[in-house]
């Protein structure tokens, strides 16, 4: 019989428990100058997009600012235009987290050419917040190695670490993750609370092996008191 329970919560757990995946990849979002009084209707979209905004702020780009952040657009005919429209505002630059964020806010963002996008992709943010080719409202990097530069352009002081991946990325789910969740996930198959998500989510936060633990040692005196 024990035997046989001890089956069917290994199988409850390997139902529960996903298949081992690193969440976050990382990808620059900016608001520019034209729709900057649009920021929180954008930013409730993102985030209910799935996405964590991890970094945030509001900056005036110059145009020397706009030939170093478009580097691989300088000298084009239409340039000036772009560094004029980039500099004629505030704009707002964000930091986005999630699961393939860069193809997920490319794919959120549409065509590049919001007149394009109203009639391809009406519902994409440059469909809805857009104006023509250069005033498309929003800029979401190209890859990974686009990424990691504009982060670093627009915030100069985040540490870009290198994200796990394939084995490395295995070895660090079996050794500081699934632990913890496995016991967590027995935890809860004994307990069988009415709020099962809540309850566990509880447990992990009490039961954190990397939450920081302050030590205070009672010295004679202080035990005398």
């Amino acid at each position: 019989m024990e035997k046989r329970v001890g089956y069917d919560l290994e199988a409850k757990m390997q139902m529960l428990m996903p298949e081992p995946q690193i969440f976050v990849e990382k990808t620059l979002a900016l608001i520019k100058p034209d729709v900057v009084e649009k920021e929180e209707e954008i930013e409730d979209l993102i985030l209910r997009s799935g996405f964590m905004i991890v970094k945030k702020r509001k900056l005036q780009l110059s145009p020397e600012h706009c030939s170093i952040f478009y580097a691989d657009q300088y000298g084009k005919m239409f340039f000036p235009n772009l560094a004029a429209y980039m500099s004629s505002g505030p704009s707002v630059a964000m930091v986005l987290a999630r699961h393939q964020a860069i193809s997920y806010w490319k794919e959120l963002l549409g065509p590049t050419n919001s007149i394009k996008a109203r009639m391809t992709h009406p519902h994409s943010l440059r469909a809805i917040y857009g104006t023509d080719d250069l005033r498309n409202g929003l800029h979401g990097s190209l890859s990974i190695s686009s990424a990691e530069r504009e982060i670093r352009f627009m915030f100069p002081e985040v540490i870009s670490e290198p994200i796990p991946a394939g084995q490395r990325a295995r070895d660090y789910l079996n050794l500081h993750v699934n632990p913890t969740l496995l016991a967590g996930l027995t935890a809860l198959c004994k307990e069988k609370p009415a709020d099962p998500m809540t309850w566990l989510a509880d447990w992990l936060i009490k039961h954190n092996p990397n939450k920081p633990r302050l030590q205070h040692h009672i010295t004679e005196e202080e035990h005398q008191e």
